[in-house]
């Protein structure tokens, strides 16, 4: 059973709700303005880019490295609907995390219709062990905290929910935002052109399903308050799962942001990434 959409219009219109809805006229000035906070982020910071994490030619990732004493490392998927956009679009967040002492990576990865979402969540699978063992050997056992935006949350959760991973333990806090954990409504809008599933392969690619119990690192799942019904309802599910299986979770609607002008909540050395990243590496 996939997620029921409440609200006053449009309840019943997956492609409103997930594609039409979300858009922003704002959007364009937006990204113009990322763009440039993304080139002063290169000038700031002693980046090492586009390392190979695996053969596919997205799998690699950028690295912004710790300043100072490092007190854990990040990794962060960027948004795009499994099947657009690139990690340089988002480099804007890393420095502040940087000079606060964690380590960043920025990830890339294979993209859709090329590939399909069970191949881009095994491709990811290698981003962690490939990054760990090029850290110094004093970074190697740091908490590791696994971000994502968009698809890339559904990304993030994927690898945080890999109990089999040698690294698993290490995971401090998987932080969400505006992430897609039911696939299911997607199947009936345009994306699907690009995604290419049908209703089984969506439920089977849904990690909102498979939420294990009292053995996965803290949740938290934040999606704007302007973003659609369906939005809100996958972050409030997904959290609810999360801690119904005995996890810890947390729920968090930053008020008046859309779908992409949240990340304006989260970066900075003010940001609430960076508060989310304190608050779990001084065990509060």
């Amino acid at each position: 059973m996939s997620l029921q959409t409440e609200g006053p219009n449009h309840a019943g219109d997956t492609e409103y709700q997930y594609v039409s809805g979300q858009f922003r006229g704002s959007f364009a000035s937006l990204f113009s303005r990322f763009d440039a906070l993304n080139v002063q982020a290169l000038t700031s910071n002693c980046w090492q880019l586009d390392l190979r994490y695996g053969p596919h030619e997205r799998q690699t990732l950028d690295l912004c490295p710790a300043v100072g004493v490092a007190r854990g490392t990040a990794f962060y998927f960027h948004a795009g609907y499994w099947h657009s956009r690139d990690k340089a679009q988002f480099r804007f967040l890393a420095p502040p995390l940087a000079d606060a002492g964690f380590n960043v990576a920025m990830v890339n990865y294979p993209l859709s219709p090329e590939v399909r979402i069970p191949q881009i969540t095994e491709a990811v699978r290698a981003a962690v062990p490939a990054l760990i063992a090029t850290l110094p050997d004093r970074h190697k056992s740091l908490p590791l905290f696994l971000c994502g935006h968009s698809a890339g949350a559904h990304l993030a959760i994927e690898l945080a929910a890999n109990t089999c991973s040698a690294w698993q333990s290490q995971v401090s806090a998987v932080i969400c935002i505006s992430g897609l954990f039911d696939l299911v409504p997607l199947v009936n809008t345009s994306l699907n052109q690009k995604l290419v599933l049908d209703h089984l392969d969506a439920h089977d690619c849904s990690p909102l399903y498979r939420v294990r119990s009292n053995e996965l690192p803290e949740g938290y799942f934040l999606v704007g308050g302007d973003e659609t019904p369906a939005f809100q309802d996958q972050s409030r599910a997904m959290a609810q799962h999360w801690a119904s299986a005995g996890n810890r979770s947390r729920l968090i609607a930053v008020a008046g942001q859309d779908h992409f002008s949240v990340l304006d909540a989260l970066q900075g050395p003010d940001g609430l990434l960076l508060a989310l990243m304190n608050e779990r590496s001084t065990g509060c």
